[in-house]
């Protein structure tokens, strides 16, 4: 029987995240949401409710889990959030976006715009990653950036990570790598999963986000 392949994108994982309000608008600072008593939730307080969040919807009936790993699941495995892989950012848009053609885990291909890129310094490096529109139906302007970096396949896993970002008028964005994410082929292989392009690999080591899977 064949399997119907089900597409991870930018779009589909910032919609997860809209559905719960947590995403980061991508305003150029950190969300603050307001307690009942009137207490702004701090940076860090903020990260970890999303990984509390997620790891319940994992456990749900419409997790990327297999059927049979979702009742043994204890939570995903992260780095400590760390204040110093949070950059905030322009995007340098290119004047002329450039059509590409993005490969998957599955073997297919999906296409987009390489839109930018963002610069930040990591382990006194200079680092750069490109950002991508993937042609996807989604209600906001989706800004995808799948890297990998010096823990791929030793930390993190081999195939990349993900950051997805709501594009802004202002140009300045939150790249916060507390937030980065497995795409969901690591636990599920009917996903199809855009691969992070040779461009975008990072020299430093980025200790930040999800780590590798350990079912």
């Amino acid at each position: 029987m064949k399997i119907r392949l089900r597409k991870q994108t930018a779009a589909f994982n910032a919609l997860l995240f809209f559905v719960s309000g947590l995403l980061l608008a991508g305003c150029g600072r950190w969300s603050e949401p307001v307690g009942e008593i009137g207490a702004t939730v701090s940076p860090r307080d903020d990260v970890l409710h999303e990984r509390r969040v997620k790891d319940a919807f994992f456990k749900s009936d419409s997790s990327p889990l297999l059927a049979g790993e979702r009742g043994k699941f204890k939570g995903l495995d992260y780095y400590p959030v760390n204040p110093e892989l949070r950059f905030q950012v322009r995007l340098e848009r290119y004047s002329s976006p450039k059509t590409i053609r993005m490969a998957t885990s599955t073997g297919e291909i999906r296409s987009g715009l390489l839109y930018g890129f963002f610069e930040f310094t990591a382990e006194n490096q200079t680092c750069r990653v490109q950002v991508y529109r993937l042609e996807e139906a989604f209600s906001k302007p989706a800004l995808f950036i799948p890297f990998l970096d010096a823990t791929s396949g030793v930390e993190t896993y081999e195939g990349g990570r993900y950051i997805d970002l709501i594009e802004n008028t202002s140009g300045i964005y939150d790249l916060d790598f507390n937030r980065a994410y497995n795409p969901y082929c690591v636990y599920n292989p009917e996903y199809s999963c855009p691969t992070p392009p040779k461009e975008n690999t990072v020299a430093a080591s980025i200790r930040a986000g999800e780590k590798k899977y350990q079912p």
